[in-house]
């Protein structure tokens, strides 16, 4: 269904341009409200002429009907279309057109490329066959038909063609035929001859017209065109032949001959066309023939088809099941409702599904009125589209002015909370340091505890190491500690002015620790006496030799440096720190006689050593490579009766 509001219907015929004015009524049906009529003369069937004068009929009309519809389906000339009906084998729907494209190349009188054509499948025979009507018209044709319709000041919305709209039109008007009838259009140039039977449609075009008996009119009578064609309308008849009296005009009498000769030629041309319907469609022989077309009205057509058919005739009525417009002036109407055939067929084509639809409208002029209807949703979706971004626009103008607005108050608002936060930062920056001071105070009053702690449990192991050489040697002894430092000298003391004292109490060498500068000499001593560092001229003990026997290992045979570097568990150096985790003591013990007994002290007080919760170590093999012997134990020195032995003592806590 192409529109339901008013709509125009035009049947460019070749000797009239006929004109109706229909709308879709509430029900669905079709409602007449005005038409007209325009016979187009001679001029009308030359070609060079003919869109000058259809468009001028054309204008006329709808100027003196007043008509307002600007949308219209129109009917092409019998005489410019090929129309055949064909039959296909039975075969997927996919290869129809395909096989359609076939014919029409085998069967179309020009080339396809110049022409317009489609098709459309009507139904299938018994054996399965499909029947197609196939319809093709020169584009020229379809072209010059759409040039008229737009210079009207039209829009075409479909071209049609006669024996489709005459189908159309019958099935509409006529849906209770169930026996086979023909229609016979008889127009100016061609005629067409339609068989219905139980919803089967066959059609055949037939080159004879109306036109041939004003021709033969004016040769006869050596009239004009315009004259013989009144003539003809007014005062012809077609002869009924045998004895009869013939009228006393010999110019109507001549007419009544030339219009029975016409009917009979046309006769014999309706016969084979009802025999071939019979033999190779498999049609039956028709109950009833039903006229239409401007020649049919002439006086004694109907008589002279029953005649020679046989059967009951009668005149096609197209406006059977149309409503009227009380406007429509019926009177006038049924004197020219047979020839409005193809009119009704082109107004039902905007009503629903209709029997046969074809198009022969041009590609070109179907993407122009594509694009023409879809204009207006083109012009409309722009007009959406700036309206959205215009609304967007003011939209995102106010929510900035809003934020705007919002963010100078929270700006009053967070200004206040800014120098209370500066603030509290600060308090809080205050009491992280005061924090800091306090753990680093305690920290300094448990490193002053673990210094006694220490020299606490240096004192047991003394006094074990003691009481273990007293139990196996049965000899009193004496173990104490001489010296207690963390690091050897480095180079920088002798730089500075102070050095440290090698075990044996000689100076450091220059490679010694430095004290820091900037000490008042009370600090600067009370450093050096805690980490074993003295200033340079400072009275220093006598070294002490190491012997001259050499151990079972070569390495251990050189008596310690006591200018070395402390070495730590791990093998790094050990260096100056206010906090170390390493010590050598170097201790100093009353001799035996045995000589061997001097190592076994020195070995008995490392075992003691070990074993003290201080040391560092969760393992034996941890503690062994962390705490050890360093050097060798120095023979007795006869003054004193005393030896000397350093050990390396890896705490679990460094001492602060």
């Amino acid at each position: 269904m192409l529109n339901t509001k008013s709509f125009l219907a035009v049947d460019f015929g070749a000797g009239s341009l006929k004109l109706a004015e229909f709308e879709v009524t509430e029900a669905g049906g079709l409602r007449l409200k005005q038409f007209g009529l325009k016979n187009l003369g001679a001029e009308g069937a030359q070609a060079s002429k003919r869109d000058v004068v259809i468009r001028k009929a054309l204008t006329e009309l709808v100027t003196e009907l007043g008509i307002k519809a600007k949308q219209v389906n129109v009917c092409a000339p019998g005489v410019d279309v090929f129309s055949k009906f064909v039959k296909l084998p039975p075969v997927e729907s996919g290869k129809i057109s395909q096989m359609v494209q076939y014919e029409a190349q085998q069967n179309v009188p020009f080339p396809l490329q110049e022409t317009v054509w489609d098709y459309q499948i009507l139904g299938t025979t018994a054996a399965g066959e499909f029947e197609v009507l196939l319809v093709a018209i020169k584009s020229d044709v379809i072209e010059g038909l759409f040039k008229v319709v737009d210079e009207s000041g039209l829009k075409l919305q479909l071209a049609d063609v006669s024996p489709a709209a005459l189908c159309n039109a019958f099935r509409y008007n006529y849906p209770d035929v169930e026996d086979c009838c023909m229609l016979l259009d008889i127009g100016a140039k061609t005629t067409n001859v339609l068989f219905f039977e139980k919803g089967k449609v066959f059609a055949r075009s037939i080159a004879l017209g109306a036109n041939s008996i004003t021709q033969d009119f004016v040769s006869e009578t050596k009239k004009g065109w315009a004259f013989a064609e009144e003539f003809k309308l007014k005062e012809g008849f077609v002869s009924l032949g045998g004895a009869y009296e013939e009228p006393e005009n010999p110019q109507q009498a001549a007419l009544s001959k030339i219009a029975r000769q016409f009917m009979t030629r046309l006769h014999i041309q309706v016969n084979q066309t009802m025999q071939f319907y019979r033999g190779q469609q498999g049609g039956s022989m028709p109950q009833r023939v039903y006229l239409a077309g401007g020649a049919s009205i002439m006086t004694y057509t109907l008589q002279f088809f029953q005649e020679k058919l046989s059967v009951p005739v009668e005149y096609f009525n197209p406006f059977r099941n149309v409503e009227f417009d009380p406007a429509v002036n019926l009177e006038e109407l049924s004197r020219s409702a047979h020839a409005m055939g193809e009119v009704v067929g082109l107004g039902l084509r905007n009503l629903a599904q209709c029997p046969v639809e074809l198009n022969l409208m041009p590609k070109s002029t179907r993407r122009l009125q594509a694009f023409n209807q879809k204009k207006p949703y083109l012009v409309a979706t722009v007009f959406c589209i700036t309206l959205v971004v215009f609304a967007m626009g003011y939209l995102f103008n106010q929510l900035a002015d809003e934020k705007a607005a919002t963010l100078e108050k929270l700006d009053a608002e967070i200004q206040p909370l800014q120098i209370r936060s500066t603030k509290f930062t600060g308090v809080l920056k205050d009491l992280k340091d005061a924090r800091t001071e306090a753990d680093q105070l305690a920290d300094w009053m448990n490193a002053r505890r673990y210094w006694a702690l220490t020299f606490e449990e240096l004192r047991r192991v003394l006094a074990r190491t003691e009481g273990e050489v007293v139990q196996k040697y049965k000899a009193d002894t004496g173990v104490w500690v001489e010296r207690f430092f963390s690091f050897q000298t480095a180079d920088s003391s002798a730089a500075s002015g102070f050095s440290a004292e090698a075990p044996g109490g000689a100076p450091a060498s220059a490679g010694g620790g430095a004290i820091p500068s900037g000490m008042t000499p009370e600090m600067q001593a009370r450093f050096a006496r805690r980490y074993g560092l003295k200033a340079p001229g400072a009275p220093a003990a006598p070294a002490e030799t190491a012997p001259a026997t050499a151990p079972a290992d070569p390495a251990a045979a050189t008596p310690a440096d006591p200018n070395a570097p402390a070495v730590a568990a791990d093998g790094s150096t050990a260096t100056a720190t206010n906090a170390p985790g390493t010590v050598t003591l170097e201790v100093r013990a009353i001799g035996l006689a045995d000589p061997t007994g001097n190592n076994q002290i020195a070995f008995e007080f490392l075992k003691e050593l070990l074993a003290s919760p201080l040391t560092f170590g969760g393992t034996p093999e941890e503690k062994e490579t962390s705490t050890k012997l360093e050097g060798t134990v120095t023979p007795v020195q006869e003054s004193t009766s005393t030896f000397l032995f350093r050990v390396k003592w890896r705490l679990k806590t460094p001492i602060k």
